[in-house]
C-alpha cells in the first residue's frame, strides 16, 4: 500500500481522497504521537480555498479530541505558520493547504517544535497510528484540548518578513506583486509596504475557488505584463502557501527558480556569508545554474527532488542556500523552510547591493532547453523495476550521448510519473522526453 505521506504531507481531491474523516483521525493521530510526557499546543493554520476550513475544523477536532490544546492561526502562509511555532514556542504545527494545486485540491503537513518538517519516521509514526484508533487517548472533562482564536500571531511574521533587511533597503522601488488568490494575499502587500515600495498587487481577492487560477507562480504571464506597464522595476509571484517565489524582470522576462539562487549566491558571495561555496539544488536543477555558479567559483550539489531533502543536504553539511526551479528558495540562516515572500525580499536587496538590474542578473544563467512531461501514471510505485521503462530510459540516454539529462521519477504529490529531458536543442529534448512518457504511460497507466 502507497505511503499515505508523500514528499510534503498528506495531499488529495478534497472530500473524496483528503476527506473531514481524515483530517479528524490524523488530527488524532498526530496529537498523540507528538505528546511527550506533557499536554501538547499545536497551532493550526489554513489557505483560503474553500474547503480547507471543512478540513481545519476537523483537524482541530482530532487533536483537542486527545488532549492537545489548540490555537487557530486562520489563514496564513506556510512559511508563516512555520516561523510562527518557534515563535509561540509550541510543540508542532499543522498547515492545511494544497500549496500550488488547483482549488479542489487540499492537503495537511505538520512542523516540528523547530519549524522543521516532520521527519519520516514521525510521519510514519502518525500513520501507523490511523490504523489503531483503539490505542489512542479520549479524555473527559479536563483532559480535553483547549481551542482558541489567535489570528493576531500572524502580525509577528509580518514583522519577521519586514525586519529581514537593513531600514531603507527597498525604499521607492516599484513593485508589483501577484499573490495568486491564496494566503499571501493579505500578508505580501503589507510586508512590502512597511518596506516602503511602490506597489502593484495583482489577484489577492480569493473567493475560495480562484487561489492558483492562471495566475501566481504557475503562470506568471499577468504578472510580466503588468511589469511592463507599470514600468515596475520587479514583480513578485507566489503560489497558494507562498512558499514559492517566481520573479519578472522589468523588461517582463520571468526569473525562475534557478535564476533567483544564481543571483541570491552572487550577493552571498560577495558577502562572504556562502558556507562552504556551495548552494543546494536537485537533480532538476538546470545545467546552466551549475555553470553559472562553477563561473562565481560556488559548487552546485544536487538532491533528490523535493525541499525537505534539500534541507536535509543543507543541515547536514551547514549550507545556508538551496532550492528548486520551481522556486522554492530556502535561506537557511533566516527560516527553516522555504518561503516565497521573505525570497523576494532578499532578491530585491540582493539586486541592489549588486548594482544591477534583474535583467542583467538574470541572463548570468544560460539556460540548456529542458522539457518536462507529467504522465498519469496510477501504478507509478512500479517506475524503477519495469524493464520496458528501464530499456527506453537506456535508449534515450544513449540518443543524448552525454550531452543532455534524463530525469524520471513519481511525483510524491500527483499521481503521476515525471519525465525530464534537458539538451542543447529544445526538439531533440522534446522528442526525448515524449518518446519515453509513451512508454510510461503504455506500461504504468492503465492500471
Amino acid at each position: 500500500m502507497p505511503r499515505l505521506f508523500g514528499t510534503d504531507g498528506v495531499r488529495g481531491l478534497a472530500n473524496r481522497e483528503l476527506t473531514p474523516e481524515l483530517a479528524f483521525g490524523l488530527g488524532r493521530a498526530a496529537g498523540a504521537a507528538l505528546e511527550r510526557g506533557e499536554r501538547p499546543r499545536f497551532l493550526v493554520g489554513q489557505d483560503p480555498r474553500r474547503s480547507s476550513g471543512m478540513l481545519e475544523a476537523a483537524l482541530v477536532a482530532g487533536l483537542a479530541s486527545v488532549g492537545a490544546d489548540v490555537e487557530r492561526i486562520g489563514v496564513v502562509t506556510t512559511p508563516g505558520l512555520a516561523f510562527l511555532v518557534r515563535e509561540a514556542g509550541a510543540s508542532a504545527a499543522a498547515m492545511v493547504s494544497a500549496s500550488h494545486n488547483p482549488a479542489e485540491y487540499n492537503g495537511i503537513k505538520f512542523f516540528s517544535a523547530e519549524g522543521f518538517k516532520l521527519p519520516d519516521a514521525v510521519e510514519d509514526e502518525i500513520e501507523a497510528l490511523l490504523g489503531r484508533e483503539a490505542e489512542l487517548p479520549r479524555p473527559e472533562g479536563e483532559g480535553l484540548g483547549r481551542v482558541v482564536e489567535r489570528a493576531e500571531r500572524a502580525e509577528r511574521y509580518v514583522d519577521f518578513l519586514a525586519g529581514s533587511v537593513p531600514d531603507g533597503a527597498l525604499a521607492g522601488l516599484s513593485l508589483v506583486v501577484d499573490c495568486a488568490n491564496g494566503a499571501a494575499s493579505r500578508i505580501a502587500p503589507e510586508a512590502f509596504r512597511r518596506l516602503g515600495v511602490r506597489l502593484t498587487v495583482l489577484h489577492a481577492e480569493p473567493d475560495g475557488l480562484n487561489i492558483n487560477r492562471r495566475c501566481g507562480s504557475l503562470h506568471p504571464e499577468a504578472l510580466a505584463r503588468a511589469v511592463r506597464e507599470a514600468g515596475a522595476s520587479a514583480g513578485l509571484a507566489f503560489d497558494g502557501d507562498a512558499d514559492r517565489c517566481i520573479a519578472v524582470d522589468e523588461r517582463g522576462a520571468v526569473l525562475d527558480g534557478d535564476q533567483i539562487l544564481a543571483v541570491l549566491a552572487a550577493d552571498r558571495r560577495a558577502q562572504g556569508k556562502l558556507p562552504g561555496g556551495t548552494v543546494v539544488g536537485t537533480v532538476m536543477s538546470n545545467l546552466g545554474l551549475e555553470l553559472a555558479l562553477a563561473e562565481m567559483g560556488v559548487r552546485l550539489l544536487r538532491t533528490r527532488v523535493g525541499d525537505r531533502y534539500v534541507l536535509e543536504a543543507m543541515l547536514r553539511e551547514g549550507y545556508v542556500l538551496g532550492g528548486e526551479p520551481s522556486g522554492h528558495v530556502i535561506l537557511r540562516d533566516l527560516h527553516t523552510t522555504g518561503d516565497g515572500i521573505l525570497t523576494g525580499i532578499q532578491l530585491l536587496a540582493a539586486a541592489r547591493r549588486l548594482g544591477a538590474p534583474l535583467s542583467e542578473l538574470g541572463r548570468r544563467v544560460r539556460k540548456l532547453p529542458q522539457v518536462q512531461l507529467d504522465v498519469p501514471a496510477p501504478a507509478r510505485e512500479g517506475l524503477e523495476t519495469n524493464p520496458r521503462v528501464a530499456e527506453a530510459r537506456a535508449e534515450v540516454e544513449r540518443r543524448l550521448g552525454g550531452r543532455g539529462r534524463l530525469v524520471l521519477r513519481p511525483s510524491g504529490t500527483e499521481p503521476v510519473v515525471r519525465v525530464m529531458v534537458e539538451a542543447e536543442d529544445e526538439a531533440e529534448a522534446r522528442a526525448a522526453a515524449e518518446r519515453l512518457a509513451r512508454v510510461v504511460e503504455s506500461e504504468l497507466g492503465g492500471r
